[in-house]
């Protein structure tokens, strides 16, 4: 038996622990678990693992073929500060339960073999990534859809639109629409909640660089994390989702992610800062090019940009993903990259300019994406640039370092748009796959999966509602 497993049954014993709960992510990104009392904590959910439904797993099996196991991956083990018992978690291996083989459509296991395929091509022996957590805390939601009746409302605190209420505590400290980057308390109510979520993530080992007020004035938040290496990231961060929901739960107050929860109002995307390393060498860094990146990096932001239409399929998979990618906000709309420009589809980050710190941030992204997925397509994306050669310049995509939106028009319509809808990002997936399957990473079988459940069950689903907003304007037509 590893050494790591002994070591977890004794830690187990000693610490008096009364539960073990397996975590694992279905194909769309959404997070499950599965709990078994201490008593039957052995070493064969290190091995052969447990049974589980996988034909009630989104994406996963169909019903006649459902029996799957979770395997507990070691390295993962964490207390969990949310359980009222003593409780360890796992993240864990999907596999097939008659023969133990990885399950191919498992999310954590395509963003392995995607680090694999860089490994094993030659470029490099590891992937860098930091993503950023963009979300708005609210005191209060509440929505309803049916025949008759559709709406939400939202509520906070900090919400300017509650600064006529007369409601107790209500001292007059409210942040102005757009105007919440960086806002200094009282005005910020959130910082001793987010510096709460800080040290829960700390404690699950995930290293924070910052966490501020972000820039919607009703509760946007933002907690940004450290470089790592994949597939660790895509752990940390699904792991980091459920430590900021949770401790917000613990505060009666709640936090979506959703890319654009207000109307009007700042949203909240998931950049993905990254980079390529082979050694001790930054294979990003050159002192002599571009805004200090090599011509391998250049190549792997072609290939960003060659395919970020199909890319946002992955990245952006949501219908609510393209009402924040418009104009007039730092959300990118065209296919380009340039220095420290924020309406950039791939910013260089302007104060990065070490051979340590040297990276390009992919922007479009948001929180709605299955991490493993969106991490392992990027990655796919790049080192087709850099086998390909692509110079992002060549293809009309940059370098340009100014506001696009203050360009004459007929010199932003020859920079090449993103997708303005889920539908168009699905059509573009359709049509550009082959850098995600040539070499086995993605499944065959995962873009008509991917596809339909995107079209069928969200695009056309949301396509066919009447929306309150149709009622004003069309009723008396």
């Amino acid at each position: 038996m590893d050494t790591n497993i002994q070591e977890i049954l004794a830690l187990a014993k000693t610490e008096k622990v009364k539960a073990i709960d397996l975590q694992f992510t279905n194909l769309f990104g959404g997070w499950h678990h599965l709990t078994l009392p201490i008593s039957q904590l052995d070493e064969t959910i290190f091995t052969t693992g447990l049974p589980f439904d996988g034909a009630s797993i989104p994406g996963f099996k169909s019903l006649e073929a459902g029996d799957m196991s979770l395997v507990a991956d070691p390295s993962t083990v964490l207390w969990d500060p949310f359980w009222e018992s003593k409780t360890l978690s796992f993240i864990s291996f999907v596999r097939e339960a008659d023969t133990g083989a990885d399950f191919l459509r498992d999310p954590r296991g395509i963003a392995k073999r995607a680090e694999e395929l860089l490994i094993s091509s030659g470029i490099g022996d590891r992937s860098m990534w930091a993503p950023e957590f963009e979300f708005y805390i609210f005191d209060q939601v509440s929505y309803q859809n049916d025949v008759n009746l559709a709406g939400y409302r939202i509520d906070s605190a900090e919400a300017d639109w509650n600064s006529g209420q007369d409601l107790p505590g209500n001292l007059g400290h409210k942040i102005p629409r757009g105007s919440g980057y960086h806002a200094p308390p009282p005005l910020d109510r959130l910082y001793n909640l987010r510096a709460k979520m800080v040290e829960r993530l700390e404690e699950a080992k995930i290293p924070v660089r910052y966490h501020h007020h972000e820039v919607g004035g009703p509760g946007q938040s933002e907690i940004e994390i450290l470089l790592g290496s994949m597939p660790w990231i895509g752990d940390a961060a699904q792991r980091a989702k459920y430590l900021i929901r949770m401790t917000a739960h613990q505060a009666e107050k709640t936090v979506t992610f959703m890319p654009k929860p207000l109307y009007n109002e700042a949203g909240s995307g998931m950049h993905f800062h990254q980079t390529l390393w082979k050694g001790d060498r930054n294979l990003f860094y050159d002192e002599n090019g571009y805004a200090g990146l090599s011509a391998l990096a250049h190549s792997y932001i072609a290939g960003l940009l060659d395919h970020g239409p199909a890319l946002l399929a992955l990245t952006n998979p949501s219908t609510n993903s393209y009402k924040r990618l418009v104009p007039g906000f730092e959300a990118p709309v065209r296919l380009f990259y340039g220095l420290a420009n924020r309406s950039a589809a791939v910013r260089i980050p302007k104060y990065a300019t070490s051979h340590d710190e040297k990276r390009i941030e992919f922007r479009p992204g948001d929180a709605t994406c299955n991490v493993y997925l969106a991490l392992a397509a990027q990655l796919l994306a790049g080192i087709d640039g850099i086998r390909r050669k692509l110079d992002p310049t060549k293809l009309k995509m940059g370098p340009i370092d100014k506001n696009i939106m203050k360009m004459p028009l007929e010199e932003q319509l020859k920079i090449r748009m993103l997708p303005t809808s889920l539908r168009e990002a699905c059509v573009a997936l359709e049509e550009d796959h082959e850098f995600l399957t040539r070499d086995g990473v993605f499944p065959a079988d995962f873009m008509n999966i991917w596809i339909q459940q995107k079209l069928d069950k969200e695009y056309d689903e949301v396509r066919r509602r009447p929306h309150p907003y149709e009622i004003g304007l069309y009723y008396d037509v």
